[in-house]
């Protein structure tokens, strides 16, 4: 029996989101080329994203079955159990026959044959209480922790750091959020032209949305932007609206001498640009050669041709001679406000690197706060939603350079209001020291933090 298209691209892509540490979203964009039917593009990214994003309760589902951790198999083999279980359970047009036939040849593609009868038989098992709630199967007696990262598939640590803090209403909605199809939020380069770039993307076959957070935001459905003639003209980019809300926050102005200091791969600085306009000084910077090589490929497609790209360390003294009026630090984090976008972040990241990630932070931020002009503004960001990534960097810088203060809530909001979209209260995004948050499920956009600060 021959295996699919669609079969074929996940199960590669998840083959090398586990054995290479890929991103599955890079690894579907290199894949799903211009060759490849719609539906079979839109068939592997279901299948991949939904094991990666479902993989805990399969392997607790897999686990019964097979009465050993699924950890002990060859990766092919796991791979195509997690794959067959994943459309038994939660892909209802799927017929199980197909389901559980092709998983097997799955296998035997990978010259694992002798496993093809084991994972027969153990999906054929599973296919018959497909349709039984999960819960049904929790041990007794688990902990509220236990059981909310089985039932939706989170790591225990991470469900036990976000209960306390969030009690647990708001974390079953965060869980629940992380485990949704994220839209395909997009940004649009040149506001004035709005009515006839979108115009040209549902031309393209697009249905096109208007953007839930912010005015000129926009996300679409039915296909990929990246194929369409508005995307290679430079006319939109793929972004987030939480992440494009980020850039706004510095509240840019004409003439400015700005500095994006983790720029790569580049998505906020276009908007710092545009803000800056033709006399203004744009510097994006970045650590690795390789993610600036694409930021200058992204900044071509744009015609962004006054950005200045630098290659350093900002975690040590900056080499610049100058100061800027406005930073941003969008800094390097565990990324759990992007799990629905990135699900295999939740298995990869462990409770030390919180702490490590807190020591690199605090130190591109004690950097940049050197080289902010009297008057100036920063804004700090993640896309993380933990405590230590976030409100314990800006408190121990803070505390640590007195002639660094926080703007105020008031005027934080004053910048991004203009750009919020209808029915957006400016105040629901701020707390009561203006610090920015988004959560996943709010408005439908990933989860941000930012905190602005200026130099007295």
């Amino acid at each position: 029996m021959p295996v699919s298209a669609a079969r074929k691209i996940a199960y590669d892509v998840l083959r090398r989101v586990e054995s290479e540490g890929a991103y599955a979203s890079d690894v579907l964009h290199a894949k799903l080329g211009a060759a490849v039917r719609a539906d079979d593009a839109a068939l592997a990214t279901e299948i991949a994203l939904g094991v990666l994003r479902w993989r805990g309760l399969l392997d607790f589902l897999l686990e019964r079955a097979l009465k050993k951790s699924v950890e002990r198999l060859d990766l092919p083999v796991a791979i195509a159990l997690r794959m067959g279980l994943y459309q038994l359970r939660f892909l209802e047009r799927i017929p199980a026959r197909a389901a559980v036939n092709e998983s097997a040849e799955l296998v035997k593609r990978a010259q694992k044959s002798s496993a093809a009868s084991l994972v027969n038989a153990v999906l054929r098992r599973l296919a018959a209480e497909a349709k039984e709630p999960p819960e049904k199967f929790l041990p007794a007696g688990i902990s509220l922790g236990e059981r909310l990262s089985i039932s939706h598939s989170h790591p225990a640590w991470l469900v036990e750091c976000w209960l306390p803090r969030l009690g647990e209403t708001q974390t079953i909605s965060l869980l629940r959020a992380n485990n949704r199809t994220p839209r395909l939020a997009s940004s649009l380069h040149h506001p004035e032209r709005r009515d006839e770039i979108l115009e040209s993307l549902r031309n393209s076959g697009l249905a096109v949305e208007q953007g839930r957070l912010l005015q000129s935001a926009f996300a679409v459905a039915g296909g990929s932007p990246t194929r369409t003639d508005a995307f290679r003209r430079g006319d939109i980019s793929i972004q987030d609206e939480a992440s494009q809300a980020i850039s706004f926050l510095l509240d840019v102005q004409p003439g400015d001498r700005v500095l994006d200091l983790c720029a790569a791969p580049g998505g906020k600085t276009p908007t710092l640009a545009r803000c800056a306009g033709r006399n203004g000084l744009i510097v994006a910077a970045d650590l690795h050669a390789h993610r600036l090589r694409a930021t200058r490929e992204q900044f071509k497609r744009l015609n962004l041709s006054q950005v200045r790209l630098v290659e350093l360390d900002a975690s040590a003294t900056l080499p610049f001679g100058i100061q800027f009026d406005r930073i941003l630090v969008d800094a390097p984090c565990s990324g759990t406000g992007t799990l629905a976008r990135h699900p295999e972040i939740r298995w990869r990241l462990k409770p030390e690197q919180l702490r490590e990630l807190h020591r690199l932070q605090y130190q591109l931020l004690h950097s940049a706060l050197k080289q902010l002009a009297p008057g100036g503004r920063l804004v700090y960001s993640t896309c993380s939603l933990e405590t230590e990534e976030n409100e314990n960097v800006i408190a121990e810088a803070l505390g640590n350079l007195p002639d660094v203060e926080r703007v105020t809530a008031s005027e934080a909001g004053l910048s991004i209001s203009p750009h919020l979209a209808d029915g957006v209260e400016v105040k629901n995004l701020f707390d009561d020291l203006g610090q920015f948050h988004t959560a996943p499920g709010a408005y439908q956009t990933d989860g941000f933090f930012a905190a602005l600060l200026q130099k007295r």
